[in-house]
């Protein structure tokens, strides 16, 4: 039965992608990636920065380059070396490309803020600090639509599963503060955590073979499907735009599959695929603007791609992207640090032993106009709420922005981290230390910060409140002078095409 997919042969735009490794000298040279047997991606991407988790004695460490630092990188390059403890998952901040946070075998969740230009020397001291969990951190995932609110969870390998606590955590980190403490709701080991679109819920898989949907500002199990995959190897579960849930696990026979749930009735899986009967681990990258998912298996030297659909059998195989080398780890670029102009809808970051190789995946065009069915708006950098709002039991999707305008990101103010006076037990006051809120009032509300004198502040970097300029920071007026600007330039262009485009026809046609 397996490869059994590749019968379904159906239309589709995404069918004739292809991936293709860039030139050699594009490619990030001489890293040592590290060797911690873990399941995690060991890469995060975006618009301006490539992380990448390294080899480093006595405490953990992560390199962060500027997207243009291709070529061999020199042993001596500055990495942010802050934990004690090997570094094990990491997430840049969706809301500020410029902030990334990790979390360790220490025990604790760091949150750093990258220069602009990248790193001169070593990054020591991190934004902040979040303690709260009592064995490694395997995973972190930040909200995908509300500021400064972060996820972390116990460690997600299966040879570590004695050192963990099973607990997920809900950080603001705009306060420093511990949210929820979800608790006793993981009797194994969490293998992965997935947010919803809007970030009202996030689905984990867990040891045991459930797969939870949850509501941590409840702190209730919302759905849950036992055995989702029987296979004893690590599975992994995430959120799709539609609120379906799609797996990848093992069969009892070793099997490697792939499972489409409907919260709505999980008795059975809406489609289910056998694929291979490889050991490595499957990680799913997700497209929610095509609907598209990509499979990498660690270990693997092939990007396999799935086409999820409303018609049966749901999920349909397009292609296979196959290379010569394994892939140690793999980083996924988010839409908008995509060039559109060459119909690129996804691209990757394959770690090698010693090397990082961006993947571009392509669909074959001939037109050079914008392709509206590749690219529907996407999820910008704005976060859609306040951290305070989402506590209080607010919920909003992303707040999308158009690509068919190269993205200009606006300047970004500095955003104060202010940290709650703590209680006996560590905790601000107002926490609970069990599931549920914190530092909330009887409407359900959170409760302000209280300021703090600048001696005490950290800071991370925000977008900016438009009409707030200064002599560093543009105003309304010069923002909207640089959008008509830059509209004016669009037109003109795409004027120019289209008289070149009609004198193409012409020729094409045999007129003169």
């Amino acid at each position: 039965m397996a490869m059994s997919f590749r019968k379904v042969v159906r239309q589709s735009k995404f069918r004739h992608v292809f991936g293709q490794p860039v030139k050699t000298e594009q490619c990030y040279d001489d890293i040592r990636v590290s060797r911690v047997t873990w399941d995690s991606t060991f890469c995060a991407v975006n618009p301006s920065f490539v992380a990448i988790i390294v080899e480093a004695s006595g405490g953990g460490a992560f390199l962060v380059l500027p997207l243009h630092k291709t070529g061999r990188i020199d042993k001596s390059y500055p990495t942010v070396c802050g934990h004690t403890g090997p570094v094990l998952d990491f997430d840049w901040c969706p809301h500020n490309d410029h902030v990334i946070a990790s979390g360790s075998e220490d025990c604790t969740v760091m949150v750093w803020q990258i220069p602009e230009n990248g790193l001169s020397q070593a990054l020591t001291e991190p934004v902040v600090v979040l303690e709260g969990h009592s064995k490694r951190v395997g995973i972190i995932a930040w909200h995908p639509t509300a500021r400064n609110v972060l996820l972390s969870a116990g460690c997600d390998n299966v040879l570590l599963s004695a050192g963990c606590d099973n607990v997920v955590l809900i950080w603001n980190v705009g306060t420093a503060e511990e949210l929820y403490r979800l608790d006793g709701l993981h009797p194994d080991l969490i293998y992965s955590v997935s947010w919803s679109r809007d970030g009202s819920r996030f689905c984990t898989a867990c040891k045991d073979k459930s797969v939870r949907v949850i509501d941590p500002r409840r702190g209730t199990v919302v759905a849950e499907k036992e055995r989702a995959h029987e296979g004893a190897r690590p599975m992994r579960a995430i959120f799709l735009a539609d609120g379906k849930i799609f797996t990848t696990g093992f069969s009892r026979m070793s099997e490697r599959q792939l499972a489409l749930w409907d919260l709505d009735n999980l008795d059975e899986p809406m489609g289910l695929q056998e694929l291979d009967s490889s050991n490595g681990a499957l990680l799913p990258f997700y497209d929610p603007d095509t609907n598209v998912v990509y499979v990498c298996g660690k270990g693997d030297s092939s990007i396999r791609y799935f086409e999820i659909t409303e018609e049966p059998p749901y999920i349909h195989f397009l292609n296979t992207f196959t290379s010569k080398e394994p892939q140690r780890g793999m980083g996924w670029m988010p839409k908008r640090g995509l060039d559109v102009s060459k119909c690129e809808i996804a691209r990757f970051y394959k770690l090698h032993e010693r090397k990082c190789e961006p993947i571009i995946m392509t669909v074959p065009r001939k037109s050079d106009l914008f392709q509206d069915d590749l690219y529907p708006d996407t999820a910008g950098p704005e976060p859609a709420m306040e951290a305070e709002e989402w506590v209080s039991g607010q919920t909003a999707g992303p707040v999308l922005v158009s690509l068919r305008q190269a993205y200009v990101p606006s300047k970004q103010r500095d955003l104060k981290v202010n940290r709650r006076s703590l209680g006996p037990e560590g905790r601000a006051p107002g926490t609970t230390g069990t599931t549920g809120t914190t530092g909330t009032t009887g409407t359900g509300r959170t409760t302000p910060p209280p300021t703090l004198p600048p001696t005490n502040t950290a800071r991370l970097s925000a977008p900016p409140a438009l009409g707030t300029g200064t002599a560093a920071t543009p105003g309304l007026q010069e923002v909207l002078q640089e959008v008509r600007a830059l509209r004016a330039l669009v037109a003109e262009q795409g004027q120019r095409l289209s008289r070149l485009e009609e004198q193409l026809s012409r020729l094409e046609n045999g007129h003169v």
